[in-house]
């Protein structure tokens, strides 16, 4: 289930992998991974786009009147950090997911890969990871 934290006059809302999954499945949102090219070359979310937190620059956000942002990482702390970098650069609203793309990946849900035998794009979804 989501939360809401109140910060520097807006508010960060962390979702769920499974809420994340759904909203993005009916196509309600823009996700955007924060971290770097080479983490995202070896595994991400199909549909994902890429902004890395190095070189994140909050003025070339498109507008969420149609669809919300949605950040993640790792873990959830990169995703965190933009969002706050989002609020403070008067964004009203900005929201990411919680535990990252291992959050993600824990919950079974499908991704894409770089297999290392043959250098090809796999889909997994294998929960023990």
């Amino acid at each position: 289930m989501s939360t809401r934290e109140s910060l520097g006059g807006g508010t960060l809302v962390t979702y769920t992998p499974d809420e994340v999954r759904e909203m993005f499945e009916r196509d309600e949102i823009v996700l955007i991974d924060v971290r770097t090219p080479v983490e995202y070359a070896f595994e991400h979310i199909k549909g994902a786009l890429l902004s890395p937190m190095a070189s994140f620059d909050t003025r070339h956000l498109p507008t969420q009147t149609d669809k919300r942002i949605v950040f993640h990482c790792g873990s959830g702390i990169r995703s965190k950090r933009v969002s706050e970098r989002c609020l403070a650069a008067g964004f009203g609203d900005v929201a990411h997911m919680a535990g990252g793309m291992m959050g993600w990946k824990r919950a079974g849900f499908p991704y894409l890969a770089t297999d290392p035998a043959t250098g090809g794009i796999v889909t997994k979804s294998d929960p023990r990871v």
